[in-house]
């Protein structure tokens, strides 16, 4: 009996590299169906037909979506994505043109509101992982003198507050990409989560935290594999050269070491799909200065750390 497995067009052309290599195997058969193909190994050589299954497992590439892939950490992850294009298809998911456009997104950049279901349905269908990376954001409002002193105010704009965007939005996120099968969620958030009188929940009165906090319990609760990263003040710093820490309940707060840089998220991110140690597990993220500590590098063992589920 053979055994059917779909592979990508890619894989296809890599698998064809293993027969020329190995006439042995030039019974394999492959059949094209629109953009997918199936490859049959008969299973009369055993050594061969496991070799054959092996090379395609290496072979695997996953389709992941990144919503809010215009902003400035969304946009790091779904360049990341298009780099390593051997693992991964990236999709974008944008809320306009513009938005798609400052990306330079072709076809795989989707223009949706997360605030409707219906229309993230195109983007979401067909793939393996989401990474969700929208969150609403606080406008100054007009009129602030610096050299007066005082603090500035912030609003959101009408449609756009936190209870829209970052429960209601990532909720239909959630239930669209659960009724589409998705085996992963990663959700990043903001670390503070647990102070309901976080200053950044008075931006605008928009308690941003706290609904952000709403929307991960729901995906905690939701049954998907999934990871909350609640990262620290986000920095436009360069990746890869600082080592990561991770910790949790917002213990990481009260110390020296509550920043990160947006790069070294988008990195844990990607990593995260990666790895059964990042499955189901919600953690803080932030890193040491740049020249302390020892760059991280090994991100199963980083996952590994992590004890906490919510």
């Amino acid at each position: 009996m053979a055994t059917l497995t779909r592979v990508s067009t890619y894989q296809c052309h890599k698998l064809s590299l293993v027969n020329h290599r190995l006439p042995e195997l030039s019974s394999t058969l492959v059949t094209t169906a629109t953009s997918s193909s199936y490859v049959s190994f008969p299973n009369k050589n055993k050594k061969f037909s496991r070799f054959s299954v092996l090379a395609m497992a290496d072979l695997n590439i996953n389709t992941v979506l990144v919503t809010g892939a215009g902003g400035r950490t969304g946009s790091i992850v779904y360049k990341k994505l298009k780099e390593r294009s051997e693992k991964y298809t990236a999709r974008g998911l944008v809320r306009t043109e513009e938005s798609k456009q400052k990306i330079c997104g072709a076809d795989d950049v989707y223009i949706g509101d997360i605030r409707n279901t219906e229309s993230l349905v195109p983007a979401i269908q067909g793939i393996d992982a989401l990474v969700i990376l929208t969150s609403a954001v606080p406008k100054m409002k007009p009129g602030f003198d610096p050299t007066k002193g005082g603090r500035p105010e912030f609003y959101f704009e009408d449609g756009a507050n936190p209870e829209q965007v970052d429960w209601i939005g990532q909720k239909n996120q959630i239930d669209a990409a659960k009724a589409a099968g998705v085996k992963q969620i990663v959700l990043v958030g903001s670390m503070g989560g647990t102070n309901p009188n976080h200053p950044l929940n008075s931006l605008g009165n928009g308690n941003i935290l706290i609904w952000k906090r709403k929307a991960e319990q729901y995906l905690a609760d939701s049954g998907i594999p999934y990871t909350i990263i609640r990262a620290g003040g986000l920095q436009d710093k360069e990746g890869g050269i600082r080592e990561l820490l991770v910790g949790k309940d917002d213990e990481l707060l009260q110390t020296e070491t509550k920043t990160v840089a947006r790069a070294d998220v988008a990195e844990v991110c990607i990593q995260a799909l990666q790895y059964e140690e990042a499955k189901f597990k919600a953690f803080d993220l932030a890193s040491k200065p740049e020249g302390t500590g020892t760059p991280t590098k090994d991100f199963k063992a980083l996952f590994a750390q992590i004890t906490t589920r919510f």
